[in-house]
């Protein structure tokens, strides 16, 4: 078992850059696939990106292809998503996430097991 705490949202211009970080404790960080997820009022739930247990692998949505950078510290038991060029469709509550599953969908939010509190980001325009 893990958990999760977010921390780096806040309130942005369009074309600015923020940093989240995902700060977990608990045993065996190196075992789990880590996921962003993000969520809009009114929206569902849609992954942003995801990476591998040992970070060389990564995966993003179409719509932050070029823009975001997931990666990970196992020693820090920490994983990152770096936004550049934030846009306002951008505005939403980020999740991170968690799950030991192997051959899956890294989109599919019902794969992951356990998740962090969340952190805004608002992209003004």
């Amino acid at each position: 078992q893990v958990q999760l705490v977010e921390s780096g949202g806040g309130l942005v211009q369009a074309g600015g850059s923020l940093r989240l970080s995902c700060a977990a404790s608990g045993r065996s960080f190196s075992s789990y696939v880590m996921g962003w997820f993000r969520q809009a009022p009114g929206k569902e739930r849609d992954v942003v990106a995801a990476i591998s247990r040992g970070g060389s692998n990564t995966d993003y949505a179409d719509t932050v292809k070029g823009r975001f950078t997931i990666s990970r510290d196992n020693a820090k038991s920490t994983v990152y998503l770096q936004m550049n060029s934030l846009k306002p469709e951008d505005t939403a509550v980020y999740y991170c996430a968690a799950t030991d599953a192997w051959g899956f969908d890294f989109s599919d939010s019902l794969k992951y097991d356990y998740w962090g509190q969340g952190t805004q980001v608002t992209v003004s325009s």
